[in-house]
């Protein structure tokens, strides 16, 4: 009897799919059974998983991994995207994801289509022939052991990230009023933070009010924070708003949406294999999730997910 490869049971074994109902408000909840049947074309088993917790989530996602699934596909958005990403990086096994949610940053920086069934369609013929392609993810590891995460797209560590860690505080009000009530809290105490930065060894201090570090080039739901990002260069993009105060940065966050801010004099930006970061009191966030407290090393791995695409 023959023995079965890793690449004999990529091409075999059964589609682990993790949904998450709640992305983008629930508005593709009813799609599911379509995508499920959708992803079926391509004629292997399709095992929902169960979770119902962001960490249930992530912790079934490794456990399908271990188990030997030929493949894995996350519908949601980034943060189910992220969640599944910590389970495949760095593996064989091919992943695919399905945007579903309100930021589907990740997936439409690597060409998949907005519409979910689309998308689902793409994976379905890639599993069908075999088909998937390398792409870089970026590797954070925190101070003194503090442990590791995978990102696809953006890491947040400025104002952006203090927003965001300031909102999930609150317990009142739900919803987009709670982030633009956060936002205003953190614009009236808005102040420079003084930044290390090591790229690829060399150091760099600076003040700056937004810093980010793009394997891809959008977070935030298509904001470009950066827009030259390429996910298959072994690079990473890093992009740091200096002294602005209340009034410029409200002038240059809109031009974000379209990657245009990178011309501003205030903005400043890099590119580098690793990225050192060191500041005070900031949480960063990757892929719009919460993830390890500065300072943090960031690394570029080329390669590190096969898409379905």
């Amino acid at each position: 009897m023959l023995a079965v490869t890793a690449a004999d049971h990529r091409s075999t074994g059964p589609v682990a799919v993790l949904a998450n109902p709640t992305a983008g408000q629930g508005r593709h909840r009813e799609l599911l059974p379509r995508l499920l049947a959708r992803l079926a074309d391509a004629g292997r088993p399709v095992r929902l998983l169960t979770a119902g917790t962001p960490g249930e989530a992530e912790a079934a996602c490794h456990a399908a991994v271990a188990a030997g699934v030929g493949a894995l596909v996350a519908v949601g958005g980034d943060g189910t995207v992220h969640r599944a990403l910590q389970a495949v990086a760095g593996t064989t096994v091919p992943f695919g994801p399905v945007p579903a949610g309100t930021g589907n940053d990740f997936a439409a920086d690597t060409g998949f289509p907005t519409d979910p069934l689309a998308a689902a369609g793409v994976i379905a013929e890639a599993l069908r022939t075999g088909r998937d392609h390398p792409v870089d993810l970026a590797r954070m590891t925190g101070a003194a052991g503090g442990g590791h995460r995978w990102y696809g797209a953006v890491l947040a560590a400025g104002f952006d990230a203090v927003v965001n860690e300031r909102a999930n505080r609150m317990r009142w009000p739900r919803g987009r009023l709670r982030y633009d009530l956060a936002i205003l809290a953190e614009l009236a105490r808005l102040r420079p933070r003084r930044y290390t930065l090591r790229l690829d060894g060399v150091a760099h201090t600076l003040e700056a009010v937004l810093v980010a570090v793009g394997n891809g080039a959008s977070y935030g739901g298509g904001m470009r924070i950066c827009p030259d990002a390429d996910l298959t260069d072994g690079l990473l993009d890093v992009v740091v708003g200096g002294r602005f105060d209340r009034r410029t940065l409200l002038r240059v966050k809109p031009r974000i949406h379209t990657g245009t801010h990178l011309t501003h004099p205030l903005v400043r930006r890099y590119r580098a294999r690793t990225v050192e970061l060191v500041a005070e009191g900031i949480t960063t966030y990757a892929d719009g999730e919460r993830a390890l407290p500065l300072p943090v090393r960031i690394s570029a791995v080329p390669g590190a997910v096969r898409l379905l695409r």
